[in-house]
């Protein structure tokens, strides 16, 4: 059982990784923490998830700024969270690019998961009074749209619902390199507060299809090699299934919230306990599940309130 609310107790900086996946393609990774997707194309870069603060994202912009001068055209948003956004504005980037379903989320719901995210997880909002408010896409799209650097294409797809609603990926032709944000963790633990368990292993599939040479996820490291990168979409199934079916089944028999969270957590720790975030997200996961499970298709919001409550109730 967590001692802390959520991540509060989590203190410690991370190694950061930067690593080339691809031909002019990179990794932001750091153990566990969010990462960032990096595309150099013949005359400029683009930006995949931008990190939680302004202070943070030049953490990224150092390590771009060591393979290249060429300027930041794009910041592409994966989704929605705050811990992937609120840092856009280092990058001074020409555009910010995000479903259009992305965007409404940000209207519905941003500022509340702003709220929500630096209460859970404080040491990702380093120098948070940078941060000059929500971040706004200024160019949306519904299922795809292309860009290029150059001769070097980029296609941004919505391939279904999964971690939300508004997922996207950044698939590189080229070089068959997919940047899938939180669509794909690798030992790491999902977050699913905002999940679609129905949808998202079938998004899964869409995503396997591409038989990528390498793929960026949302946390953990970079998966290089066809067979990584099925491993990586194999255990974020996995975990998928372990979080929703005994909860399902919970649901069928009328069990309250508080026995599908314990049967579903007790199964899951020997598996899954090591991964990073895991006692983290388990409640709002659970919840998620039980809301689900039960017909409620759109997530509830959270806020910063409900899940202090929701923490109390189930991991506290």
């Amino acid at each position: 059982m967590a001692a802390t609310f959520a991540s509060t107790g989590d203190l410690a900086d991370k190694q950061i990784t930067f690593a080339e996946i691809g031909r002019d393609l990179y990794a932001f990774t750091a153990e566990g923490d969010p990462n960032s997707g990096i595309i150099v194309g013949d005359d400029g870069v683009i930006i995949i998830d931008a990190q939680a603060t302004p202070v943070m994202a030049r953490l990224v912009i150092e390590r771009v700024r060591q393979v290249t001068d060429k300027p930041i055209k794009y910041v592409v948003l994966s989704h929605y969270h705050a811990v992937r956004v609120l840092g856009a504005s280092a990058y001074k980037a020409q555009e910010i690019l995000a479903s259009d379903t992305c965007r409404a989320m940000i209207a519905e719901r941003g500022q509340e998961d702003w709220d929500s995210e630096y209460g859970r997880f404080p040491r990702l909002f380093r120098a948070a009074e940078t941060i000059p408010g929500l971040t706004w896409p200024s160019v949306t799209f519904k299922e795809r749209m292309t860009l290029y650097l150059g001769k070097r294409r980029v296609d941004l797809l919505h391939i279904g619902r999964a971690h939300t609603a508004g997922d996207i990926i950044a698939h590189v032709a080229d070089a068959n390199v997919v940047f899938s944000g939180d669509i794909v963790e690798y030992k790491s633990a999902c977050y699913c507060g905002d999940a679609h368990f129905a949808d998202w292993p079938a998004t899964l599939g869409r995503l396997g299809a591409f038989r990528a040479e390498a793929l960026v996820p949302g946390r953990g490291d970079a998966l290089v090699g066809v067979e990584t990168v099925a491993e990586g979409i194999a255990l974020t199934r996995d975990f998928l299934r372990d979080t929703y079916a005994p909860v399902e089944r919970g649901v069928a028999r009328g069990a309250p919230l508080k026995d599908c969270f314990d049967t579903a957590t007790a199964a899951m720790r020997p598996k899954y306990g090591s991964w990073p975030i895991f006692e983290h997200c388990q409640p709002f996961n659970i919840a998620r599940a039980y809301d689900e499970a039960q017909g409620i298709d759109t997530p509830r919001v959270w806020t910063a309130e409900r899940d202090r409550a929701m923490w109390a109730a189930l991991q506290g």
